[in-house]
């Protein structure tokens, strides 16, 4: 499609131009599907004209007309990308999974288009070796060295063949990881478990209700157990029938192990083979080497310590877990082994014996708004904050928006996306509309929180989970590094940092969900507004590290199948080697993983995750430590805490080293204990 073409198509320039709505907001309302390929086109034909217009620059290399026009190069790909690439995965439908289908491969060929650009690697690599020299600032001597880093492990050293190859390789892994996230979509879409009025007995209201509004959502009447976290947990842990909670379970963990076009097992394997077949292109004896080599571990042996040093007394603590389930499933006359399907039900009982604790009890005081209420409320008393709700179009009438200020400064627009829909892909994540900057002028970030929270019946109360509550927090915690951030280059803003870094800001803001002084506030019950009885709170305080056993366990298998995966040659059969890994544990055959491989997107829909799925762990060893900062001042919400934590961590982005960053508000590097410890695990010292 020639430019003029594409320019002309209606609505293109609603994609790609300065987004001048309120807030300088995208125009959803005037966002159309048939003007995303040609906008697209048209903003990637642009990109390539600035990028080859840098390369044959005659002027010497300077930052300014190098690095800094790279920064520029793409602003209009970036604004149609952020528009598509978001509500593709919170609002999809047919012609976009298509469109995601066409683009994948057209958006690799120019990402290694600019990679594999010679002249301009030599324009990046002439500055990296002058760079002492040549009077650059700390935060542009860091983002030079970050643009050639991504040069490099991009392949423009490569030449002839070895070149060819590897943009062949990167367009083959954007097909297979979009085709994997479509897959394990359209299985959770196409699988509903209708429920009877006998198969609701024993249910709490709040399962009952969401089950109503689930089938509504699919467009008929009655009851139904979808795929969604939100509605299958529950279910799993209230429904005493054995029959129905295997059905579900296994329905659940067999997402893209189905059979047919939605099956993932084949493009697992040849995703690990073109991954193994990238790293030794670029001089990496493995994957997982190459994908460590930028981060806070640098190494699989590294990462292997952590994990197994965590796995044994997580396994010990499961194993004795398991023992007082299945004794308590011979109590309701079940014989043979406890299942997976099993677990979740018998613990929901333990818990309530030994804790005097049941989420049913607990959710009337857990209401979404409520809890929405109480992030924001900690960002203002941790950071100055303030949160004033936004009435404009958004991509969905259930998202909603707030202005976020700090005193009269505008520092961005927040939006939070919280119920599940079949229209949405499954999990809980942050992204962003736009990043923060200011090398052009202040620009202020537009982020986006996305949830698949169980949606209640019209004029009921949307009613959460404490783990629920826990992942609004996390997420927000990730929109706060977006939303405080303040760096100069977007290249550097926000969450641009190591992997195992970025949910050091998102874990550590969980910690405050817990504390008495947000509970009391903002727990208060959906239907009378009452606080939170202080003995229903001294029990949910003491019953903070119930299940870590099972917890812990279900993430290490995870994270340790991802990195053996990664850390030698790739499998043939990944199933077997996932099988090889978890026997080799002795992993408790009650506690499957997590994310079982032919689902498992954090590691197979890109390769963000991949050989990095330990990072939730990296990460939580350090915001194990730093919460303890507020614990030694004596004050969850000590200023001074706070003020070093807001500038050394959550608007630092990536302009340091995440090490660096981390010792500069804690003065060093924590230890594996204080995780041990955080979760139960370890005995107090």
């Amino acid at each position: 499609m020639s430019e003029t073409v594409a320019a002309d198509t209606p609505g293109v320039e609603a994609l790609i131009g300065e987004w001048e709505g309120r807030f300088g907001l995208p125009p959803f309302d005037r966002v159309s599907v048939e003007a995303i390929a040609p906008a697209f086109d048209l903003a990637m034909s642009r990109a390539r004209d600035r990028i080859d217009a840098i390369a044959a620059d005659p002027a010497p290399p300077s930052f300014e007309n190098t690095i800094e026009a790279m920064e520029r190069a793409e602003a209009e790909l970036d604004r149609v990308g952020a528009i598509f690439f978001n509500i593709a995965g919170a609002h999809t439908n047919d012609a976009l999974e298509a469109l995601r289908r066409d683009l994948s491969p057209k958006l690799s060929a120019h990402g290694s288009a600019t990679m594999l650009n010679a002249p301009l690697f030599e324009r990046i690599d002439s500055l990296e070796r002058r760079a002492e020299t040549l009077g650059f600032s700390a935060e542009q001597r860091r983002v030079l060295m970050l643009y050639h880093r991504m040069f490099r492990r991009a392949g423009a050293e490569l030449e002839g063949a070895d070149r060819e190859r590897l943009t062949e390789i990167m367009s083959r892994l954007a097909e297979l990881g979009t085709a994997f996230s479509q897959n394990v979509l359209a299985d959770e879409k196409s699988w509903a478990m209708e429920l009877g009025a006998e198969d609701l007995e024993g249910l709490p209201d709040f399962v009952v209700a969401a089950a109503e509004e689930a089938a509504k959502e699919r467009g008929h009447g009655g009851h139904v157990v979808t795929l969604s976290r939100s509605l299958i947990v529950p279910f799993l842990q209230f429904s005493p029938r054995r029959d129905l909670r295997e059905k579900a379970f296994r329905a659940w963990v067999a997402r893209g192990a189905n059979g047919g076009e939605t099956d993932n097992r084949a493009i697992v394997a040849e995703t690990l083979k073109l991954r193994e077949e990238r790293a030794r292109l670029l001089g990496y004896e493995s994957f997982a080497a190459f994908k460590l080599d930028t981060e806070m571990a640098k190494t699989p042996e590294t990462v292997r310590d952590l994990l197994t040093a965590v796995w044994e007394p997580a396994k010990v603590r499961a194993e004795e877990d398991a023992a007082r389930l299945t004794d308590l499933m011979r109590e309701d006359g079940v014989n043979g082994d406890l299942e997976p399907w099993d677990w979740r039900y018998y613990s929901a009982i333990r818990q309530k014996r030994e804790h005097d604790l049941d989420e049913a009890e607990l959710k009337p005081y857990l209401e979404l708004d409520n809890m929405i209420a109480a992030a924001f409320d900690v960002a203002g008393r941790l950071f100055g904050l303030s949160f004033h709700p936004l009435d404009i179009p958004l991509y969905h009438p259930d998202a909603r928006a707030w202005e976020v200020r700090a005193g009269d400064r505008h520092m961005g627009v927040f939006i939070g996306d919280y119920f599940a829909r079949s229209s949405k892909r499954s999990g809980a994540w942050c992204s962003s509309f736009r990043s923060q900057s200011k090398f052009d002028g202040e620009v202020r970030p537009i982020v986006v929180n996305v949830c698949n929270f169980a949606k209640a019946p019209a004029g009921s109360s949307n009613l959460l989970t404490f783990d629920d509550a826990r992942t609004l927090f996390h997420e927000f915690g990730h929109a706060l590094h977006n939303l405080l951030s303040d760096v100069t280059y977007p290249f550097i803003s926000g969450t641009s940092v190591a992997r195992d870094f970025v949910e050091l800001p998102s874990q550590l803001y969980e910690h405050w969900l817990s504390t008495p002084e947000v509970l009391s506030e903002h727990a208060r019950h959906a239907r009378t507004g009452a606080p939170m009885p202080a003995e229903l709170l001294e029990r949910l305080l003491a019953a903070r590290n119930y299940d870590q056993g099972f917890a812990t366990v279900e993430y290490v298998t995870s994270a340790l199948v991802d990195l053996d995966f990664h850390a030698g040659p790739a499998p043939a059969d990944p199933m077997a080697a996932e099988a090889e890994t978890l026997a080799g544990l002795g992993a408790p055959r009650a506690i499957p993983m997590r994310h079982a491989t032919p689902h498992f997107a954090h590691v197979f829909s890109g390769d963000g995750y991949s050989s990095g799925y330990y990072s939730y762990m990296w990460s939580e060893v350090m915001d194990a430590d730093a919460f303890a900062a507020f614990e030694e001042a004596g004050d969850p919400f000590d200023p001074e805490v706070a003020e070093r934590l807001a500038a050394r961590i959550y608007s630092a982005g990536g302009s340091r080293d995440a090490a660096e960053l981390y010792e500069a508000f804690r003065g060093r590097l924590p230890g594996v204990e204080a995780l041990l410890r955080q979760r139960g695990l370890l005995d107090p010292a």
